[in-house]
């Protein structure tokens, strides 16, 4: 979800503006796929480099986020959807530690699309913690060395128990994926808008979606697998 800055810059406000108007691009998405029957929606709210911002912007992001996770539980909950965390939430406030764990109580008897919020994420901070889970199994003698293949690793990460995106979208133009899900997107499809994130609501979705639809995903295969 890029271009919040760029987006205040444009028009001569502070950076936390740019990101409270992020917050009801984040809540027209949700409303969004969940009426189209998207049942896993990740958003990569804040990244593990983010820590290094300014410390007012970080503190102004951290209220947007239990701000959003207070305000938006009664449409979650209305609208039947789950909410789950991937990321080194530990590092996170107290506080926002507390509402967020307390936002996901709430929501885990639903059975609509799951919500998933990136968090203090970074990709390779991921492979680096499944790593460190797959040694331990090993020294504790409940893994054998040769038994580490690509279904053990997977689900040794934070997304352990969720599907790997078909569809990775980024906006504000930008030609990188910037540490996100590095094992999950390998075969995702990817689609770059120069459309701010401020700016991204259900008609700039649709039309990702549109250019999706298009797509022949072949998996590294000359003939792509017939759908199911």
């Amino acid at each position: 979800m890029d271009g919040n800055g760029r987006w205040a810059k444009q028009r001569g406000l502070p950076r936390a503006e740019g990101h409270r108007i992020g917050m009801e691009s984040v809540r027209a998405m949700v409303r969004s796929c969940s009426e189209l029957g998207v049942e896993y929606l990740t958003l990569y709210a804040f990244s593990s480099e983010n820590w290094k911002r300014p410390r007012t912007e970080v503190a102004a992001l951290m209220y947007l986020l239990e701000f959003f996770l207070k305000q938006e539980i009664p449409e979650l909950n209305s609208n039947n959807v789950r909410l789950a965390v991937i990321g080194r939430t530990h590092d996170l406030p107290a506080s926002a530690q507390k509402q967020l764990n307390k936002s996901i109580e709430t929501l885990s008897k639903n059975t609509g699309m799951t919500l998933v919020l990136a968090l203090s994420y970074g990709g390779r901070a991921e492979i680096v913690d499944a790593m460190r889970g797959i040694a331990r199994e090993v020294k504790a003698g409940h893994l054998e060395i040769a038994d580490i293949d690509e279904v053990v690793i997977a689900r040794n990460l934070y997304t352990g128990s969720i599907p790997d995106p078909d569809l990775l979208i980024r906006t504000s133009g930008e030609m990188r994926i910037s540490n996100f899900l590095l094992w999950q997107i390998s075969y995702a499809e990817m689609y770059v808008t120069e459309v701010l994130w401020p700016d991204f609501r259900k008609p700039e979705l649709l039309k990702a979606l549109e250019d999706y639809s298009q797509r022949s995903r072949r998996f590294g295969l000359v003939n792509p697998p017939k759908a199911k």
